[in-house]
């Protein structure tokens, strides 16, 4: 008797060891709410953390405009290599295309965009940028060292994966269309869904922000040359003026705002370029003036382009000039209204929430600001959110665009861990409503 009161303790004590075991090793999907916390956990690791913020610095230093991240490519391309992820390249010219997961069915993907901007960098630090006039002044170095961050954790959970994450390094977001170019290369076709972030110098850090539906306005540019006759600027009868002409241009196209858009329907008409002579007494034969026009409805972008070429060459003949415009498509297309999915919206949340509690998730206003993301929503169902990186410790953070501007780099592990959470928790819940019917009918037959 004694002898089998043991072994009965030895199988109890063998039972619970692998019962133990199992709910430890057990799969995510089991307990998806746990997943944010232990990701950003995973990210906040010294290990992973400092190789992130190299990354960023290493492409910090060699900025490279739209179409032209070759560099920055490679970088993102030796990591992939490292972490034995595979990928597609070139796309869109300079793009990487990379995949976690199992490779099949379904695909949700989690985007970054490369490039910088021509600015020349007026921050004095260690990484300050190399090459003269160029500048990652918008966070696009930041936005590639997160997504690479995520791509290290989902690597590692590779095998938990109910499906593909897609990883989206996009050139040329910078009024360049690349997410136009990634769309038109086919690489997207079969993705379910897509996230996006950019990180944002006045929300806290720890914090993010966004909202359902239209988030960004769409933006367009347009360029104009109004002609006249050039003279001396004592004998004004002699010469049509261009200069007159386009002072009444500008007047006139502000009016499309005040006098012709729905006052509840957001719109922005800017003239921020102005060039025409180089004397004080004489009038030019011509003058060229450009700028940007925004609204969150597409009928509004459509509407407003029209009317900006009719008063443009409108008010031309009024004054005896000619004016031709350009939309500058070609370089610059016009990007579509940045509009989040609903569903999508209250999954952010969720997984959000469950990640920073959701204090920490704000509903934020419509912003006149723009972004290429909205090429992908176009396609497929998208969302796109704020990550703050506003604390004490970093100082005052200047805004996008700016020479001045800085990283916090402690929001990068926020942003890689915040990527790989949504799109694993997005690969789970699919599955579940994918499945769900299937075994609602095997119960009832």
């Amino acid at each position: 008797m004694p002898s089998l009161r043991w072994v009965s303790w030895i199988l109890i004590a063998h039972l619970f060891v692998l019962t133990f075991v199992r709910s430890d090793s057990s799969s995510y999907s089991n307990k998806p709410e746990e997943i944010p916390k232990k990701f950003l956990q995973f990210a906040k690791e010294p290990e992973l953390f400092d190789w992130m913020v190299g990354i960023r610095r290493k492409i910090h230093e060699n900025p490279e405009l739209g179409y032209e991240e070759f560099e920055t490519s490679k970088v993102i391309r030796t990591e992939l290599d490292k972490l034995g992820i595979s990928y597609k390249y070139p796309v869109a010219s300079t793009g990487v295309i990379g995949f976690v997961g199992s490779g099949q069915p379904p695909f949700v993907a989690i985007r970054a965009d490369m490039d910088a901007l021509p600015l020349q960098e007026l921050v004095e630090w260690e990484h300050k940028s190399k090459v003269p006039g160029k500048m990652h002044a918008c966070g696009h170095d930041a936005h590639v060292a997160m997504v690479l961050g995520a791509a290290k954790i989902l690597q590692k959970h590779s095998e938990e994966l109910k499906g593909t994450v897609v990883l989206v390094f996009q050139p040329a977001e910078e009024g360049g269309g690349g997410a136009m170019k990634i769309i038109e290369a086919g690489v997207l076709d079969n993705v379910n869904a897509i996230f996006g972030l950019h990180i944002v110098h006045n929300i806290p850090h720890g914090e993010v922000a966004a909202r359902s539906g239209p988030m960004l306005a769409g933006s367009g540019f347009f360029e104009a040359v109004i002609s006249g006759k050039g003279g001396h600027a004592a004998i004004p009868q002699h010469s049509i003026d261009p200069i007159l002409a386009a002072s009444n241009v500008i007047v006139s196209l502000q009016h499309l705002v005040s006098r012709e858009a729905d006052p509840l329907d957001s719109q922005v008409v800017t003239v921020a370029k102005f060039q025409g002579g180089g004397a004080f007494n004489v009038i030019p034969d011509s003058v060229t003036i450009g700028g940007t026009f925004r609204a969150f409805l597409k009928d509004s972008m459509i509407q407003l382009k029209q009317r900006i070429k009719e008063v443009i060459t409108g008010q031309a003949i009024v004054h005896r000039c000619n004016a031709t415009v350009d939309f500058l498509e070609n370089d610059k297309p016009i990007f579509p209204p940045t509009v989040n999915d609903k569903e999508l919206h209250e999954h952010f949340q969720n997984v959000a929430g469950d990640m920073l509690g959701i204090d920490k998730v704000k509903e934020m206003q419509p912003v006149m600001g723009s972004e290429d993301f909205s090429f992908y929503q176009e396609m497929i169902p998208g969302y796109f959110f704020f990550l703050g990186m506003e604390n004490e410790t970093s100082g005052h953070l200047d805004s996008v665009h700016s020479p001045y501007f800085r990283i916090n780099e402690d929001a990068l592990p926020y942003g890689a861990a915040l990527h790989a959470s949504l799109a694993t928790r997005y690969l789970i819940e699919l599955q579940s409503k994918v499945t769900s019917p299937e075994q609602k009918q095997h119960d009832e037959l």
